[in-house]
């Protein structure tokens, strides 16, 4: 059976989802308490709409969730570069990160141009 799996912007932003997890439980601190919630909030809402969006049969419903993906794998990115520059978290954990969200922003807005043909 192919499923939502199989789509490499879902691999890429719950590659994201498993680092920002590990992250968390390891560099929480009170000071980074609110990014890291949203953080694991902003990436665990890229990868689910995605998800959602695969299930969608018609192409505006799959837009509407792809573009909601988007905008929370942004917001992600922005977050990890939050968490890069306040030393929340050692910058050669958070580099690649930040270019596998990226990654992710790209295929999510390749997906986005294809389903507005």
């Amino acid at each position: 059976m192919i499923d939502h799996t199989r789509l490499l912007a879902w691999q890429r932003a719950h590659s994201v989802v498993k680092t920002v997890l590990d992250l968390s439980d390891r560099y929480w601190t009170p000071r980074g308490a609110a990014v890291f919630d949203q953080l694991k909030r902003a990436s665990l809402s890229a990868q689910t709409n995605i998800c959602e969006g695969y299930a969608r049969y018609v192409s505006r419903q799959k837009l509407s969730y792809y573009r909601i993906a988007y905008g929370s794998a942004v917001e992600t990115l922005d977050l990890l570069g939050t968490v890069r520059d306040g030393n929340l978290a050692p910058s050669g954990l958070v580099e690649p990160t930040i270019a596998t969200a990226g990654e992710t922003c790209a295929l999510l807005l390749g997906l986005i141009k294809r389903l507005q043909r």
